[in-house]
């Protein structure tokens, strides 16, 4: 078994006017793909997409379905590598295409933009709901502790097996 994780991936859309997440009619198991942008310095705009089929089975469908994922949603997931094989039914060949059978998803990241809070506001500016008691200082940078030269116990450094260090030769 090959162990996959993803993480930071998102849930690519499906193609053409099929819906991004297929469950099967008893909704035993679900087929979705995941999209992952990368470098590539021979791609065009130095970037393109890695695309990867992804399968659920049991319990992991009914979490998939309570997570409401839709296209655009990043997750993190887990799951062993394998692959899928099917006949044709035009042409009975012998297809075969790489898939991760799902063992676990969570989301991630959700793309949006947030608000940099943290930022220092000048004085004059106030937000909805602020108090007019000056914003606190940062607390003070611990100092130092004085530099302790004494070995615990009798400790005098690394010393191997042989008695010699093998990646500082003396002499």
């Amino acid at each position: 078994m090959l162990k996959f994780i993803a993480t930071d991936v998102v849930v690519s859309k499906g193609f053409g006017e099929n819906p991004a997440l297929r469950f099967t009619e008893d909704e035993s198991s679900v087929r979705f793909r995941i999209g992952k942008r990368v470098y590539d310095k021979r791609a065009q705009d130095e970037h393109r997409w890695i695309n990867l089929n992804i399968k659920a089975f049991g319990d992991l469908c009914e979490r998939i379905k309570k997570m409401k994922l839709a296209e655009g949603s990043f997750i993190h997931l887990e799951g062993r590598f394998d692959e899928d094989v099917w006949e044709d039914a035009t042409t009975h060949e012998t297809n075969r295409a790489p898939v991760i059978i799902l063992t676990d998803i969570e989301y991630g990241f959700s793309g949006t933009k947030q608000n940099n809070d943290s930022a220092p506001k000048a004085d004059n500016q106030k937000t909805a709901g602020a108090s007019n008691e000056p914003i606190a200082a940062p607390p003070p940078i611990p100092q130092a502790l004085p530099e302790q030269n004494e070995m615990p116990g009798n400790f005098t450094g690394f010393e191997s097996f042989s008695g010699q260090n093998p990646f500082f030769q003396q002499g």
